[in-house]
This record gives structure tokens, sequence and C-alpha cells, in this order.
């Protein structure tokens, strides 16, 4: 068989050029290397035990590691300025000179330093802040702009990096950019700046510092440059397309500058794919997988790009499903059509998946053929391309194995189980509901709990110790037995539990000592998921998860967190939570499944957790967290596709939850996520309190709720736990006495934003003593009841 051709009519078959050879790209990479070494090195430089010389050598060496193997598995071309030490649009603030007033002085003086406080924060200044990379788990930190914004070009890094690839002989090297359009849509108001400043009106003013940065990478021998546009692929006003058809209008009219990649992904573009068809750029990057399916008729509808390059991401970028060769050839097939080059990626940068399958050696083989990691993806993206440019004879052999392993996996008993099956196809809407209303409920609650106005608590995990980390490797290892290693963890819950009690916290937690992620945890437990020993992938700065992957229908065969809720409870007279993960964010933190819809998959997981809920209940734990961080963050990027997400995945969260007694409080926690967009539905999960990230945004979703009218209990964080400082006494007084500004005192909580789990305990316990504090000092400020 021979590759798909555009047709061709005699009478231009004599003066059309031949169409372009195929070739492969990606528009990203890992950053973290296979052994997570960046991490390691970026921590230590925290510490003080690696020099920042010793840090720079490490990163050097990942990314010529990283553009080797890209180069060796058969790329044409290979991204350069796409790693990053911590955040990606943290470094695009650096290149446009944004960085906030309370940081100049430390990028100043030790720009490295400098860099990791905007992150991070010190004691005197807080970081950025920081939320969810449109529907995936990466974090990035939001920019803080105003009208007094003044940008001043930075090349340096990505002038660097270049130099970097084309010493290594990569004349293709591409340098990737956040666009400027999306980074000013993704930007906020400065402290101090009216709320409702747009920073897009900045355009005008930034545009000649990306011109500048685009001609010193042009001097620097970059023959293109991507810049990333992904938040045109959501629903954007006449006035953001305009702002957008005049960046690249702008942009593109430049003499000195590369040749234009304008690259969007996650969803189909819509209303912003003519602007940027229009637009006097070389090429396009487009996403062509799931629902961005659209694209291609989308594409097809505006006259495809006569005389431009067309990159099509027609493999999945986000999830760890091998391709579907026949499927992405058809495709391309098609696409030959509409553009004078078509080469072939993933969807979006592989940073979202992890880095190498073949490490994980103690996966079934069978099974393991099933998965592309990042590495195996870039080699379905080359045998794409070879298909394409050779004809799908030249690679037959994979099509052959391909085929195989398609249907190796549909056919696999791990995929089907009549049982979970029936069981999901008998649920009514009875079951997702509680018989008795929240305010009959939380009389009783408060009946049972006796808890005083503004009640303490924490969200969770406490800090992994160094200790508990080697129990747990040595219980993987061999080299500590069950008994020893439930010692440790035991001896842990006693330790936080007493912490405490001595603190004056009024809801407790056991501290998650036995769990090394929230997700993972319960996924080993239940059936139809698999788990990695080295998918890292990572969330945010030094922070990776392993994802566990979501293979099959799903159940629970045990108990899966009663036993160490109930020795906790053994150790005091004050309640403590029980401590579930949702399952809209089992699934959205797992490589979910791609053959069935995601709603029955979540209302599996949902059933399976509601038996976990019912036994908390049935131990006598009182109040039961079912945490939903990830519940904002798959919200669909278009309007059009939001309400049957959210009936499904609010469905999915009552169906874990509605089964208990009314005096059953039951808790949900969410963070790092733009609230507003689905405050009804967090109304709609119906549970009867609510934590939520605050302090970066210092009480911004506390207004949010009230103007929402949210009915029921809250608890906006008033301590930051991603930032090594300890608030003061009065700095958290100062964020609950604006909370009370919004919520009435008989429903505000008192709480960190999210989970301690990654902070060590001199800082924990300095920091909630003084959250204790400024509870008593607000509480003693109400009015006396009559």
């Amino acid at each position: 068989m021979t590759a798909p051709q555009p047709a061709r009519t005699a009478a231009n078959r004599a003066t059309t050029p031949p169409p372009a050879p195929v070739r492969a790209t990606v528009y990203g990479y890992p950053r973290q290397g296979p052994d997570r070494e960046l991490k390691k090195a970026i921590e230590g430089y925290w510490k003080g035990s690696v020099t920042a010389q010793a840090l720079h050598e490490t990163a050097a060496g990942l990314r010529r590691a990283n553009w080797r193997q890209l180069t060796e598995a058969g790329l044409h071309e290979v991204p350069t300025g796409d790693f990053s030490y911590y955040d990606h649009v943290l470094d695009t603030t650096v290149m446009v000179g944004a960085v906030p007033e309370r940081h100049r002085e430390a990028v100043a003086a030790d720009p490295l330093a400098g860099y990791f406080a905007m992150a991070r924060g010190t004691q005197e200044a807080p970081p950025l802040e920081m939320t969810k990379w449109f529907d995936t788990n990466y974090h990035y930190l939001v920019p803080e702009l105003g009208p007094d914004t003044v940008f001043k070009a930075d090349s340096g890094k990505q002038t660097a990096e270049l130099k970097e690839a084309l010493a290594l002989g990569l004349k293709s090297a591409r340098p990737v950019l956040v666009g400027p359009v999306t980074y000013l849509l993704l930007a906020k108001p400065a402290p101090g700046v009216a709320p409702d400043f747009e920073p897009l009106t900045l355009l005008e003013r930034l545009l000649p510092v990306y011109a500048e940065v685009l001609a010193d990478l042009r001097a620097a021998g970059a023959q293109w440059v991507q810049l990333d546009e992904p938040a045109l692929v959501q629903d954007r006003t006449d006035a953001e397309l305009e702002a957008a058809a005049q960046a690249y209008q702008a942009l593109g009219g430049l003499a000195d500058r590369p040749r234009l990649l304008v690259a969007s992904y996650f969803d189909r573009l819509g209303e912003a794919l003519p602007v940027l068809a229009k637009a006097p750029v070389e090429g396009l990057a487009l996403d062509f997988t799931g629902r961005a399916a659209g694209n291609l008729d989308a594409l097809a509808a505006v006259g495809g790009l006569p005389g431009k390059r067309l990159v099509a991401g027609v493999i999945d970028g986000r999830n760890v499903w091998i391709d579907d060769y026949e499927r992405s050839i058809a495709t391309l097939a098609t696409l030959l059509g509409l553009a004078a080059r078509v080469d072939v990626a993933a969807s979006c940068s592989l940073l979202h998946v992890p880095l190498d399958a073949r490490a994980e050696r103690r996966m079934d083989p069978q099974v393991a053929r099933w998965l592309a990691f990042a590495r195996q993806k870039v080699t379905e993206a080359v045998t794409l391309a070879r298909g394409l440019s050779e004809g799908t004879g030249a690679i037959g052999a994979e099509l052959a194995a391909n085929r195989a392993d398609l249907a190796s996996r549909a056919a696999s008993p791990l995929t089907h189980d009549k049982a979970v099956r029936a069981r999901s196809a008998a649920v009514t809407e009875a079951d997702t509901r509680r018989p008795l209303p929240f305010a009959r409920r939380t009389a009783a609650q408060r009946s049972r709990l006796g808890l005083p106005p503004l009640p303490t608590t924490t969200i969770g995990s406490f800090p992994q110790t160094a200790e508990l980390r080697a129990a747990r490797a040595g219980l993987r290892a061999g080299r500590l037995d069950e008994a020893g290693y439930e010692e440790r963890v035991a001896a842990e819950i006693r330790e936080v539990v007493a912490f405490q009690e001595e603190a004056g916290l009024d809801v407790l937690v056991h501290g998650e000592p036995e769990r090394s992620d929230m997700v993972q945890y319960f996924a080993e437990q239940l059936t139809g998921y698999l788990a990695t020993r080295h998918g890292w992938v990572q969330s945010y700065g030094t922070r990776y998860v392993r994802p566990p992957i979501l293979a099959g229908d799903v159940a629970r065969e045990r108990p899966m967190s009663v036993r160490w809720t109930k020795y906790a409870q053994s150790l005091t007279s004050r309640p403590v939570k029980g401590m579930l993960t949702g399952p809209v964010t089992m699934l959205a933190w797992s490589f979910v499944r791609d053959d069935q819809p995601v709603s029955e998959t979540a209302r599996q997981v949902a059933l399976a957790l509601r038996d976990e809920v019912c036994e908390l209940e049935a131990a006598g734990t009182a109040v039961i967290q079912v945490d939903e961080p990830a519940l904002r963050e798959t919200l669909p990027l278009r309007a059009a596709d939001r309400a049957g997400y959210l009936a499904w995945a609010t469905a999915a969260f009552r169906l874990t939850t509605s089964g208990v007694r009314p005096d059953t409080r039951i808790h949900t926690h969410m963070c790092y996520a733009e609230f507003g967009d689905v405050i009804d539905a967090i109304a709609e999960l119906d549970a009867d309190a609510i934590s939520l990230e605050a302090a970066r945004s210092h009480m911004q979703v506390a207004d949010e709720l009230a103007s929402h009218g949210y009915p029921r209990e809250a608890g906006p964080g008033v301590y930051d736990i991603h930032s090594p400082r300890v608030p003061g006494v009065e700095e958290m007084a100062a964020l609950l006495r604006k909370g009370l500004t919004a919520i009435p005192a008989d429903r505000l909580w008192v709480n960190p934003d999210c989970g301690l789990k990654t902070r060590g305990w001199p800082e924990t316990r300095a920091a909630l003593e003084n959250l204790v504090e400024a509870a008593r000092t607000v509480r003693a400020e109400l009015p006396r009841p009559h």
C-alpha cells in the first residue's frame, strides 16, 4: 500500500510541486530525567547541599540527554525552551520582565534564588498564586499585572538553551514560548490593582517585547519558533479574538524574526481557527484528538492552510494508551490535502505523561504493550511520519503489531466485569440524594459533634517524614516486614494525634502516613487499576506524582481506610475525620480508560467508594471527608461541553456520599482552581462543608461563595501550604476577618489551603499553632449570642 496523497488533476500535475515529506516532532518533553534527577538537584539547592553551579550542570545534562534521545528516535525537529526549573509560565514572566515588585530586589540580587522566591515565597514576600494549567493536573504560577506594568525583554534563558542544542548539531531545534495572548489571558490583576482590570489591555505594550525576543532567537540561529496559544481553544469574546488577530498580524509582519508556528491544543479551536489561519504566520500546530477531533472538519471548512505548514497532533499527548495507527493514518491522509506541509506530533507537550513505559518491568508484558509513555509516543510519531512519507507498506510490521495489541486490550478480562456493570446499571436517582436537606442534617451534626464557632481542622495529610518514607521503601524492598512497617505507621499516627490535641485543633485527622499518594493509595486497593513504579509526572515545581492507570472495571474488595481511622479515633475523644479521595479526582489524577464513557467509569468508582464511606460510618466515624480537588480542573474548556460533565461528576460524588445518616457530616475539599466557574456545581455536591484554597488569592473564593448564595459551611484556607513561610497569627486572623465578611460565623471553618504532606514538621507545628491562635482571636471578637 502506498501513502495516501492529495488529489492532483491532469491540469495541475505538471505545475504543482510534490507534497513535502512528512516528518515528526513534539511540542515539549518531560523535564525531570529518568530518576527525577532535576527534582533532587533543585531540592538539594533549596537545602544548601547543592550549589547553583551544580544545579545548572544537572539541568544542562538533562537537556542534552533529552535532545539526543529525541534525535536518535528519529524526530526531525526538537523543542528547546520547554525545560523549566519550576514552571514555563513563570519563565515567561521572567522573559517579559513582569517580576512582581515584592520580588524584584531578590531577583536582581540573585536571579536563581529570586526565581524560586517567586515560586515558593519567602518569610517576607508571598509567592505568586498557583492554579491549574487548563484542564490538566499541572499547576502554573499566575502572572500579576496592572496598568503600571512595564515589560522588558530578557531572552537569556531562551537563547541560551537554543545555542546549547545548536552546539550539539541539532540544526532544526525549535524554541517554544508561551504566546502573548495566552500569557495575558492567564494573568490576574496584581495586588492593589482594581479587580476588574483586564491584563489583555496590555497587549500593545507586550508585543514589542515578544518582537525583541524573536529577533534574539533568530540571531541565535532559530529557523522556527513555536508560540503556544492554548487559551484560544476556550470560548473567547470578539474582543479577545480581535486581540489574537492583532497579535499575529503584528508578529507575523516583523521583518526580523524566525518562521512562526502557532500551537494550540487541549480542545477544538472553534472561532479562533479562521483568525489563526488568516494570520501571516508560516504554520499552525493543532490537536486532532478527543474533544479536538472537530478541528479536522473545521480546518477543511476554512479552506485549509494553503502555502503553510500544519503540525498535526494525532497522538494523544495526555493519556498513556497506544495510538490506533490506522485511525491516525486516515486522519493524516485527509490533512495532507489541507496544507503545503503536514508533520506528525502528539496532541500537546509530553510533559503530561511519564517518561518511558519500558521502565515498568514488573508489569504484565501483555498489558505493558497497551501503554505508550513519552518515549513510546515519540516512536509512534516517527512511525506514522514514515508510513505517510514512504507508504504504509514501509510500516507493515508496526501496523500488524498495533492491531494485535489493540485487539488484546479489547478482549482482556481486565476490562470487563459483569458484576460491576450490573451494579452500575442498577443505580437510580434516589441513590444519589441524601434524604434530608442540609438545614435538618446540620442541626443533627452540630448536636453530635459539639464544636465551637469557627472550628479548626486540617485538610488531611501531615508531613511525610524521612523515617516514614524509608520505612515504606524498606517494605517494598523486603528489608522491613509488614508488622514493622505497621508499627511505624501507628507511631506516626500517635504523634500526629497528640500534636493536634496539644495544638487545640477541634476536628482531627490521622495524618495519612500509610498513603504515598491520595489517588494511588486507593487505586492499589481497587480492581481495574494498574500501578507504575516509575511513571512520574510533574504536578508543580518539584512535586511529582505517579498517576495510576485505570484499565478495567472497578470494584472494592475489602476496606481501605477504616482500620487506621478507627485506630486514630481510639487515641482521642475529639472527632477524627475519615479521609477518602472522590470519584472525579480518582479519574482526573489517573490515566483513565478511553474505551467507554468517562461517566460510566466514574459511576463504578463512586460505587466502590460508597462502600468505604458506609463502612467508615459503621465504625463510628462522625465526619467523612471526600476530596474532589479535580472537579474544577476537569471542567471542559468549552462552555457547551460543561453541563453534561457537571451532571455526571456531581452525581458521582453524591452516589459516593449519600448512603450515610443525617448526623454524619460529609466534608469535601478543593484546591488551586478558579472556583467561580463551578460554584453552582459545588452546591450541587450537597456536601455539608467544603474547604478551599484561598490564602494566595486573598480570600477571593469566600466572596465568590457569598455572591452565589452558597448555603452550606465552608473553610477558605488561611495558610498557604505550598510555601515554606510560616504565616503569623495576625496574618491569618486578617484573612479570617475577611472571610467573615462573606460567610457567617456559624458556617465558617478554619483550615489550611491543602494537605501538609510536602511540608516539614517545624513549619507545620508553628503554622498550625498560629492557625489555632488566630481562630481563638477572631472567635473572641464575635458578638456574644443573646
